[in-house]
């Protein structure tokens, strides 16, 4: 890359990390600035999914509070969440690049939709948690949902924190804040273990990466910063445009 080129990745990757810190969906907008500066599909989604983990890991350390007295949950669901994002990531680099070229408008789509219901899907938990009461919880049917929604984590990522909110909040009985932080943490160890198996691949550009990293940490620190000032749903439909744009921009070019 070009010195302009890593600068336009370093912006999409701030941009990620302060719409990430806000609203969520970031990768919507570093994914596709990747694709748009020739990295083939495969290699952008690699390098992002490295680049963006230690946002994850800012978003866990800030709800880690929340964490306290979920030990048994996160002994069950956290090496379900590992291993589905090792089959993802596996998955993905088995997967030919012309093969993957042709589901990346669909992914993004796909990604839109869930980003899009996200709300409905907090509302719907919050709803259910302010019915029931606390009893003994089964953490099976949890632990599945998790290893699923880690696959995909794994082969794509966007919008698995939705996802996992979703699988989280249909079965466990507790405050919509502190589900949200086993999500946190559950999204962490999917793009984590993914990222790890990412690293011997071949597919990482290490100094794009590198670049992204650093501007996705001082993105989402900034998103901390203006979080209060910043209203989430118009970043979130900003995203939610960018999303149905590139998609269709993407399959324009990849199928005219």
């Amino acid at each position: 890359m070009t010195p302009g080129q890593y600068a336009i990745a370093g912006l999409a990757a701030l941009a990620a990390g302060l719409v990430n810190a806000l609203a969520g969906g970031g990768t919507l907008i570093s994914f596709p600035v990747l694709l748009a500066l020739g990295v083939p599909p495969v290699t952008a989604n690699v390098t992002n999914t490295v680049a963006l983990v230690p946002g994850y890991l800012g978003g866990t350390y800030a709800q880690r509070g929340d964490l306290v007295g979920q030990g048994r949950r996160m002994r069950i669901l956290l090496p379900a969440a590992g291993l589905g994002g090792i089959l993802g990531a596996v998955l993905l680099l088995v997967t030919p690049e012309s093969a993957f070229k042709v589901l990346v408008p669909f992914l993004i789509l796909g990604a839109v939709v869930i980003l899009a219901l996200g709300d409905q899907v907090k509302r719907r938990v919050a709803a259910r948690i302010s019915r029931l009461h606390d009893g003994r919880e089964q953490l099976v049917g949890p632990a599945i949902g998790v290893f699923l929604a880690a696959i995909y984590g794994g082969y794509f990522g966007g919008g698995l924190g939705i996802i996992v909110l979703a699988v989280l909040g249909m079965v466990l009985v507790d405050t919509l804040t502190r589900i949200n932080a086993l999500k946190q943490c559950t999204s962490l160890v999917v793009n984590g273990f993914a990222a790890v198996i990412f690293l011997f691949s071949g597919h990482v550009l290490w100094m794009t990466a590198g670049v992204m990293l650093v501007c996705a940490l001082l993105g989402g620190y900034l998103g901390g910063r203006v979080a209060s000032r910043v209203p989430a749903k118009v970043l979130q439909r900003l995203v939610l445009v960018i999303g149905v744009v590139v998609a269709v921009v993407y399959t324009a070019r990849t199928f005219g």
